[in-house]
């Protein structure tokens, strides 16, 4: 297996970041078409200096050969309860469709994880949409327990 390297998300990393998450919606076919037109849009260009003037925050891609087959990102949330605890928040986990099954995923998380250990978290914690039966065995399988329910409000 060909050793991944993960690094902080640049600005021509947008396109190719913003095809894998939307490959990945879990509305399946129910998911709109990306609109290539969209992707040079100025707002996700100022949502990435956003996530990247925060120190709280990275915006990750994983590399194999040179080519991005995966992105995610890591919020750092500075808690108050038991004496300042802090957790990592994963979002947005995303791996090439060709690229599941082949271990890169759980590399790219396990990486992830040691990143949240190196900013002293205590915890970790994701959410993934309830239809996505297989992600939530993936994510199992790295340790994670279905501890809690998660909610949501659209504004």
């Amino acid at each position: 297996m060909t050793q991944l390297t993960f690094r902080d998300a640049r600005p021509d990393d947008i396109a190719t970041i913003l095809r894998l998450c939307h490959a990945g919606d879990a509305r399946g076919p129910d998911t709109p078409p990306l609109d290539p037109q969209t992707l040079d849009d100025p707002r996700y260009l100022a949502a990435l200096d956003t996530i990247v003037a925060d120190p709280n925050q990275r915006l990750i891609v994983a590399q194999r050969a040179g080519e991005i087959i995966g992105t995610l990102q890591i919020s750092f949330i500075p808690g108050l309860v038991n004496f300042g605890l802090k957790r990592g928040m994963l979002e947005n986990v995303h791996i090439r469709s060709d690229q599941r099954g082949t271990g890169h995923g759980a590399a790219m998380v396990q990486w992830a994880i040691e990143r949240c250990r190196e900013a002293g978290c205590t915890y970790i914690q994701l959410t993934s949409n309830k239809i996505r039966k297989d992600a939530h065995r993936f994510y199992a399988r790295l340790g994670f327990s279905n501890s809690h329910e998660g909610f949501k409000l659209a504004l």
